[in-house]
């Protein structure tokens, strides 16, 4: 089935909230950013900004009839600066006019007086004096204390990964206008409607009844808009409360990429211990997470970091430790792989330092210590059904790994300038919000006497194809064509209580309900079909829009069957929930069963580096992701390539860049990369590998999202293998993004 939303696209008919047609007095909304990183704000002068024709009203923080906080998991997030400000773009107030560019204009003549401070940007420099968002957590395994003894090779190294912008295609809005007896209506271009739902009753002083969020879908999100949403949604809602009139707020891309938080930075600390024959014995690492200047969803991703210390490995001794430390930058916020990828970058670093120090292929430490069947992870939770020494064999079978490396061995002896490198990547993912309580979703169905299909779910469409899916999930269960099925927005009124879309478990846990939903309507049809064809209900069953009484067609269709159902008052609504069976993790021990299952894979990443001038490019990323029973391999497929190429982008060449005043340098397009179709790979293949699907996947059919993005990480490694081709005395630093500027210093630093 193709993706439902494709004609929309590419005909400019689907609707983003910068597209919704504009209300009779419509005001846009711009926000005021702090221009200083940490200090007091002293005073605002606003008279030259309120005698800006089209100005309405420029509103702080006194402004607010509710609390001044959107803090989700702690509350240290005001709205609105008042006095203290933590980095430069904190938003200090909001001008309200008739038009952007008048808001704009006088928002540039707004007079700030401030006391400025020195800020604190680095993540180790904040630990050492204290500055931490919540307090650090422990993974353990085992003894490392004693296995260390036991070791006979023992390496020690530093790892750092940068942030990453999400560069979504639609930046962060909203459009928000009141309605009857005290309500307001926001359209949010958010994945947790419900997280804005409660971020502007909170402001405004309301319960959640009384605050609807309304989302279509979003130009992409990545992470980006399932928490940080709110501060926008917030916003416009303030404004149409305090103006009473409709407020559209939608960030220009400048505002956005500086006002925003990105995916973690991490500089890490570890130690790896190997026994004579290679097998990993100890592991011990220290993670110093960068969170910016509030908690946002800083601790669930740094234990996702934790949950991934160890990645695609068995590790029978183990301690991760990890501080989220508190700097003057934007709240750094989740991103695709939420924590995981920056943990299996450390470990991958390790193993390639060892392997080097060891003079033999990473890949050879990497295959003795695949994890396996009835193996533990650091937190407790049982390998079962977790397929990553098979997707490793595959690999290295159908892509002819040995022919691979003999060829790049005899490329690399005949070349003066050029060097190819290769590497490969397990990945074992897991699968669910590490937050038990989230891993539950609603929906709702609607049967209407013509036939027809009305669903709706707390899904939120962001280019994923979600959507498709849920219509895939209804037809499926009812066995009619999906031009049946209209999906309805992700609407807090009509699914209460939504779970973020995030975490690769939305098709999951919103299939599950609509599968729940779905059943007690099929149970009632039965009835219905049973008394129209005079035969025993269990004997009825409906394939292709027809009723069978056992093997034999009844004479009675869907549509006959619909109004049959209405005209007998048989209910034609059905509300569904889930809720994930098994998992839980219990934080005083930090040990539990915290994941529904895991996806593995492998990718073998081939590059080619011009060793003069520090360019390359990535010949070929051949992958064995797990997809068991894909029930749309064309989704799969491109959410695969998608998130490849993000993580090849995080790896290679998108370089988030502060200076010491906290002001990023990275300020636009031109000065922040991202892949384009030259330094994408020449070639792309990925093979599903296909087995028994997880009762928990929907229809046997495994989470694609955030996964494949670590199939990225194989390129950094690559580039490095090229790299020691040239120059086996590189040095062992651990730093990405590997820009080329960094390929040329590292290759020609203190070389006579």
């Amino acid at each position: 089935m193709k993706n439902i939303d494709s004609a929309g696209h590419v005909t400019g008919q689907s609707l983003f909230v910068d597209e919704l047609p504009g209300i009779s007095g419509i005001l846009f909304a711009v926000p005021v950013p702090s221009p200083i990183a940490c200090g007091q704000l002293l005073k605002m002068d606003l008279s030259a900004a309120l005698a800006v024709p089209g100005v309405e009203r420029i509103i702080t923080a006194a402004d607010i009839p509710g609390e001044n906080q959107i803090g989700s998991i702690i509350p240290d997030e005001p709205l609105l600066a008042r006095g203290a400000v933590h980095y430069i773009g904190q938003p200090v107030a909001l001008v309200v006019a008739k038009s952007e560019r008048a808001a704009r204009k006088a928002r540039n003549l707004i007079q700030i007086g401030y006391k400025e401070k020195i800020p604190v940007t680095d993540a180790r420099q904040a630990q050492q004096m204290g500055h931490l968002l919540v307090p650090p957590r422990t993974f353990q395994l085992g003894d490392t204390e004693k296995a260390w003894q036991q070791c006979h090779h023992v390496f020690e190294g530093r790892a750092d990964s940068g942030g990453q912008e999400h560069v979504y295609l639609e930046t962060q809005g909203a459009y928000a206008w009141l309605t009857e007896n005290g309500c307001v209506l926001v359209h949010s271009s958010t994945q947790s409607p419900t997280s804005v739902q409660k971020g502007v009753a909170r402001v405004l002083g309301l319960p959640m009844n009384r605050v609807e969020v309304d989302t279509r879908r979003l130009g992409g999100g990545f992470g980006g808009k399932e928490d940080q949403a709110t501060t926008w949604g917030a916003l416009a809602a303030l404004a149409a409360w305090c103006v009473k009139k409709p407020v559209k707020l939608v960030l220009s891309r400048h505002d956005d990429l500086f006002m925003t938080g990105k995916r973690h930075p991490y500089s890490s600390d570890f130690r790896i211990g190997l026994s004579g024959d290679y097998k990993i014995l100890a592991w011990e690492v220290t993670y110093y997470q960068n969170g910016g200047a509030a908690t946002d969803l800083s601790p669930a991703i740094m234990e996702r970091t934790l949950f991934h210390s160890t990645n695609s490995y068995f590790i029978p001794n183990v301690k991760a430790t990890a501080y989220s430390c508190r700097t003057n930058l934007p709240p750094n916020t989740a991103f695709r792989g939420f924590g995981g990828p920056q943990a299996m970058f450390v470990l991958e670093s390790a193993i390639t330092l060892a392997a080097e120090k060891l003079g033999i292929p990473a890949h050879v430490i990497q295959e003795k210590n695949l994890i396996t069947q009835n193996d533990h992870f650091p937190y407790g939770q049982q390998a079962e059904n977790v397929h990553v020494t098979d997707c490793w064999k595959e690999a290295r079978a159908q892509f002819s790994l040995p022919s691979k490396l003999k060829d790049v061995e005899t490329f690399n002896a005949s070349e003066s300038i050029f060097r190819k490198g290769v590497s490969l990547m397990p990945v074992c993912f897991g699968i669910s919000f590490t937050n038990t309580p989230l891993n539950q979703a609603g929906a709702l169905v609607h049967l209407y006497r013509d036939g027809s299909i009305g669903i709706s779910t707390g899904a939120v469409e962001m280019g994923q194809g979600v959507n498709t899916r849920m219509v895939q999930v209804v037809a499926s269960a009812f066995s009619v064509h999906p031009e049946r099925i209209r999906i309805e927005t992700t609407n807090t009124t009509r699914v209460a209580n939504t779970s973020p879309t995030a975490a690769s478990s939305a098709a999951d846990l919103n299939g599950k309900a609509l599968q729940a939903a779905c059943l007690p309507l099929l149970e009632r049809l039965k009835k219905v079909a049973a008394g129209m064809t005079g035969t025993a209900e269990q004997t009825i069953s409906f394939r292709d829009e027809k009723v069978f009484s056992g093997e034999e067609e009844s004479g009675v269709n869907w549509v006959k069957l619909i109004e049959t159902a209405y005209l007998e008052r048989i209910s034609l609504s059905e509300a569904g929930h889930y809720a994930t069976p098994e998992i839980h993790f219990d934080k005083s021990i930090e040990k539990g069963y915290p994941f529904a299952y895991y996806v593995c894979g492998t990718a073998i990443t081939t590059v080619t580096l011009d060793c003069l001038r520090g360019q390359y490019k990535v010949d070929s990323v051949e992958i064995i992701h797990e997809s068991c029973k894909s029930f749309n391999p064309g989704l799969d497929l491109a959410q695969v390539e998608g998130a490849l190429v993000q993580g090849i982008g995080w790896m290679t060449m998108e370089e988030v860049a502060y200076n010491e005043k906290g002001k990023l340098l990275s300020d636009s397009l031109s000065t922040y990369k991202i892949p384009d179709i030259h330094s994408a790979p020449g070639m792309i293949s990925v093979r599903f590998h296909k087995s028994d699907g997880p009762a928990l996947a929907i229809m046997g059919s495994k989470a694609v999202g955030e996964p494949p993005l670590m199939y990225g990480i194989g390129t950094y490694f690559a580039l490095r293998n090229a790299m020691k081709a040239f120059r086996p005395d590189l040095e062992p630093v651990f730093d990405a993004p590997l820009t080329p500027e960094k390929v040329l210093m590292a290759l020609y630093h203190n070389k006579q």
